[in-house]
């Protein structure tokens, strides 16, 4: 079973986040927003969404183009099923189930893909950073209208640095394995216990191959430039959806809401990012001067939009599979002990 630990701690913080969200909110304004909104529109927003997730399936295929060459209608599915596992699993599980399917079909190891996935989420932070970063000078004049907006510079600062030495770790780990698994053999051979240092070294110089799609400079750029456009077509989506109700704010405003939720969805949470997405984007539209009840309907249309139908679609993906999650439990604790799936 997943961790009873990570599940405790992702209720508890989405509880906070909900208490946020909740406090002095009139409910009753809130349905009265819901059912005003023109639902039509969400037709071309969840259309632009999946777009994105096919630019999402295009940038995979670029990170795993040095270990094996797989078409992206391919890879589509799985990367449908690892949404679909991160939505109704905590701890993100759909990124193992995704490298454990890949495993079986293609036989890439389940370290390497572990490795190009956390790639993935090291440009989407950097990305995610950008949109805030943009958006600075609108913050100037949003400071004194919230206090959780008024946070965002620290808070974009302190990620910035996260996400960087991350980056430069994993660029360097690209481009000098050699030193990178000398480094990393020093590590497990004085911290790691005996019994385990095998697996583990192992699981650490396959994820250091993973990481092999860093060094080409074109393969960086295009990973660059299609995260770039993963973000833009889910910000499409933001503004589609709001077309469903009665405010109006600009596209670049959708992308610091947009930046600040994805951020703050890395934070441990209950499944479907209960709360740690809902919190902070209402508090965005808050700042710019959106009716808070109104801002909680679209909020929530939202999250819905992106949760349900690509979920649906995953799930559909994962039957088809014939999988079961005991195979994704087994990958776990394989994981867990630094072995490789098998």
């Amino acid at each position: 079973m997943l961790k009873r630990w990570q599940f405790w701690l992702g209720l508890i913080i989405s509880i906070l986040f909900l208490y946020i969200a909740l406090r002095n909110l009139h409910l009753a304004e809130v349905w009265t927003a819901l059912q005003g909104a023109k639902y039509w529109w969400l037709v071309p927003g969840v259309a632009v969404y999946f777009v994105g997730v096919w630019v999402r399936t295009w940038r995979w295929h670029y990170l795993l183009r040095p270990l094996k060459k797989i078409p992206t209608r391919t890879m589509f599915p799985i990367v449908c099923i690892g949404y679909m596992g991160n939505n109704i699993y905590p701890a993100r599980a759909g990124e193992l189930l995704r490298a454990v399917i890949l495993k079986q079909r293609e036989g890439v190891s389940v370290s390497a893909s572990l490795a190009t996935i956390i790639v993935e989420r090291i440009f989407d932070g950097v990305v995610m950073l950008g949109f805030v970063f943009f958006s600075l000078p609108q913050l100037t004049g949003l400071d004194s209208a919230s206090g959780f907006v008024g946070s965002i510079r620290q808070l974009s600062i302190i990620g910035a640095v996260i996400f960087a030495v991350a980056l430069i770790a994993f660029l360097l780990a690209a481009m000098f394995p050699q030193s990178a698994e000398k480094i990393a053999n020093w590590f497990i051979d004085r911290l790691i216990p005996g019994r385990f240092r095998e697996p583990v070294r192992n699981f650490t110089l396959r994820f250091i191959e993973g990481l092999e799609s860093l060094r080409s400079p074109f393969d960086a750029v295009m990973i660059l430039f299609t995260t770039i456009l993963i973000w833009l077509f889910e910000t499409g989506k933001y503004w589609f959806v709001m077309h469903a109700f009665p405010f109006e704010v600009s596209f670049f405003a959708l992308m610091l809401m947009n930046g600040i939720v994805n951020l703050a969805t890395t934070l441990p949470s209950a499944p479907g990012y209960i709360g740690t997405f809902d919190t902070p984007g209402i508090e965005v539209l808050t700042a710019y001067g959106v009716n808070r009840s109104l801002a909680t309907g679209y909020t929530l249309v939202l999250h819905a939009a992106l949760w349900f139908p690509i979920t649906i679609l995953g799930a559909w993906f994962f039957r088809r599979e014939r999988l079961s999650w005991s195979d994704v439990e087994t990958a776990r604790a394989q994981r867990a002990q630094g072995a490789e799936a098998t």
